[in-house]
């Protein structure tokens, strides 16, 4: 590893390295860099009815990186990873709701192992410090042979350059220590990770990953209200994830739960 906390470790992304480094759960898994794309979920969204099987597709710079509900997605070259994996399911989509919480806890889990520790926010992303660090998009697709893909994108940021988080407009966090590693193996591992998360979420469901969330749950305890285009839906506690991947809410009426669909979930104070 590199000494120097301010600047990413200078290996370029290889396709051969990053399987070099994979566990097993990650062997049959195809992997592509390119230097620029417009985005990595998109490019696999096209791509899902001709897939022979799960594929990664790294990209050294998103021009039209996207987070939910269409928000971009801004990253500057080598300050961040951003990576979109392509997974074929055998459960139907109907049965899939809690899988961006557990793509959650395989990121989480790891950045943790890694040295640097990360909560998460439901429904998708990790904050450092109370910032969000990384983001996780996860959209669905049939094929024509009525194979459901899940095309699961992260942005993990590693740096955060004063201009580009002058661009974003607000605090964000960084993982400097992550820049340090070598960038191959720090994708190596987080797509074994992944991997490994996505066969045990197919054959189980999101139950197994709950009591896993809510322990790495950001605000858990905290005022939070739920917000649809700027209107205040509910308002309560947070008292984590059910077995099924929805925020359980204390309200003033009794408990609740929220399925993510679009909404936002804010601090109530802030």
């Amino acid at each position: 590893m590199s000494t120097t906390a301010n600047t990413t470790s200078t290996a370029a992304l290889s396709a051969g390295a990053i399987a070099a480094h994979c566990a097993g759960s990650a062997s049959h898994v195809a992997i592509e860099v390119v230097a620029e794309t417009g985005s990595t979920n998109a490019d696999l969204l096209a791509r899902v009815a001709t897939l022979p099987g799960p594929l990664l597709r790294v990209a050294e710079r998103q021009s039209a990186g996207r987070g939910r509900a269409g928000r971009p997605w801004l990253s500057a070259p080598g300050a961040s990873l951003t990576f979109s994996l392509a997974w074929r399911f055998r459960r139907p989509m109907r049965n899939l709701v809690g899988l961006p919480l557990a793509v959650g806890v395989a990121l989480a889990e790891t950045i943790v192992g890694l040295g640097v520790p990360v909560r998460l926010k439901w429904p998708n992303d990790l904050l450092r410090d109370g910032d969000k660090l990384a983001g996780i998009l996860v959209e669905m697709q049939s094929a024509p042979d009525g194979a459901v893909w899940a095309v699961v994108g992260a942005g993990i940021n590693l740096l955060m350059p004063d201009r580009l988080e002058q661009d974003i407009g607000r605090s964000v966090a960084a993982a400097p220590w992550l820049a340090q590693m070598e960038r191959n193996l720090l994708l190596a591992t987080l797509l074994s990770r992944l991997a490994a998360v996505l066969a045990e979420f197919d054959d189980t469901g999101f139950a197994p990953f709950c009591e896993r969330w809510n322990a790495l749950h950001a605000w858990h305890g905290r005022e939070v209200s739920i917000v649809d285009g700027g209107r205040v839906l509910q308002q309560g506690r947070a008292a984590g994830v059910d077995a099924i991947g929805r925020l359980l809410l204390d309200t003033a009426a009794g408990r609740v739960e929220i399925l993510s669909g679009d909404v936002s979930l804010r601090l109530a104070d802030a």
